[in-house]
């Protein structure tokens, strides 16, 4: 398989590549998401150690924390070795960890199945980011990593509708969604292909010298982290939002948090089209405006719809933020460092993930839910803010030239 940039000539559904890397981005939400509702039939199952009930509620984030941890060394493993083979053993252990719920017989084993869940994503993650690298640049490039923010979103809505439904059945069904993986395998194996030795070093951000390029990408994994860290105040914290406010039905959090990955799906689609029109300044400036409004509006506006506006808004904003700062990522990175890129962007994410809840509880004991909203939409409007100014700078200089 030829591997250059393709998707100039065909559609993403077409090429058999960039639906493979949609595929693994969507396993991202699956990881955390699609446990939330065994939750409280574990509790139930496990119940009379308060031990046992903190070790329930680290559940989620266990992931989080092993991918952080192992990360690192996956991005050095990619850079040596084969990706696909690494990208390969990752699912097939994402599999094993992830659905070894349904019959482990302790808590304390589910704990231990859940951090090697975590080490198998970092592979996955890691991996993937560097052939994303790998497989296509430019325009293309764009194009790829906004359908995968797409992908994830959907696909995050898809898994938690049918873990749901599972959790009705017993407590532990919904540790099968894991295994879900194993039907596109075949697909995985077949078309998941490492790039030639020989392949040159690609560096698409020509303007960018070697000595600016690495504190480039710790900066736009910085970013990301803080960005993702925001964002995540909303899975983590919207049910008792909502449950302050009188919304206490399961199914009004469900709706709310559908709407937030919605929303992001479809705003993900329409990201490489912005770009070309205002560039990455101009649709940070966008994406972080959009996420202010949608947290402003949420904690001050007392109407219900009010819920539904802001949800779909911020979820809309994060998913015009973050395509750039992985795409920009790895156009900067030579292709033999790209997995060490990958493992940072990865490890940048989970680190949000994980951070997100034990800054924003705090926070909002603290201060309340209309302070530390509007706090959030602050800092939100001065990036934008920020990134307007850095969009008109750019324009005025673009027209200095012409």
């Amino acid at each position: 398989m030829q591997l250059t940039n393709e998707l100039e000539e065909r559609p993403i559904r077409r090429d058999p590549r960039a639906v493979a890397l949609m595929l693994v981005a969507s396993l991202t939400v699956m990881t955390a998401a699609t446990i939330s509702p065994a939750l409280p039939g574990l509790e139930t199952q496990f119940a009379g150690d308060e031990t046992y009930s903190f070790l329930i509620r680290l559940l989620v984030p266990a992931p989080s924390l092993a991918v952080v941890l192992f990360a690192p060394w996956c991005g050095v493993i990619a850079d040596r070795a084969s990706r696909r083979s690494m990208l390969l053993a990752g699912l097939i252990l994402f599999i094993i960890s992830g659905s070894a719920g349904l019959f482990l017989p302790t808590l304390p084993l589910i704990m231990a199945s859940r951090l090697c869940l975590g080490i198998a994503l970092a592979m996955i993650m890691t991996a993937q980011s560097a052939l994303l690298g790998d497989y296509f640049s430019g325009k293309t490039l764009h194009i790829v990593t906004s359908a995968q923010v797409s992908a994830r979103n959907l696909g995050g809505f898809v898994f938690i509708m049918i873990a749901g439904l599972l959790a009705t059945v017993g407590p532990r069904f919904p540790f099968a969604v894991y295994a879900l993986p194993i039907l596109v395998m075949p697909f995985f194996w077949r078309v998941i292909v490492d790039p030639p030795s020989s392949m040159p070093a690609e560096q698409s951000l020509s303007s960018i010298n070697a000595g600016k390029t690495q504190p480039l990408i710790y900066l736009l994994a910085l970013g990301q982290m803080v960005v993702t860290m925001l964002f995540f105040v909303m899975p983590t914290q919207l049910p008792f939002f909502l449950s302050g406010q009188g919304y206490s039905s399961p199914a009004m959090t469900g709706a709310a948090l559908g709407t937030l990955m919605l929303a992001g799906g479809a705003a993900a689609l329409y990201y490489p089209r912005l770009r070309e029109a205002i560039g990455y300044a101009g649709n940070w400036a966008c994406g972080f405006g959009l996420m202010a409004m949608g947290f402003a509006t949420l904690v001050t506006v007392k109407a219900g719809v009010a819920v539904f506006f802001g949800c779909a808004a911020i979820g809309a904003g994060y998913a015009l933020a973050i395509p750039g700062f992985v795409a920009i990522s790895l156009s900067a990175t030579s292709s033999n460092k790209r997995g060490k890129t990958g493992a940072l962007l990865t490890g940048s994410v989970f680190l949000g993930q994980f951070l997100s809840p034990l800054i924003s509880t705090p926070a909002i004991s603290a201060w309340g839910w209309r302070a530390s909203g509007i706090g959030l939409a602050v800092i939100l409007g001065a990036l934008a803010l920020i990134s307007g100014l850095a969009f008109q700078r750019s324009r005025l200089v673009a027209l200095r030239k012409n």
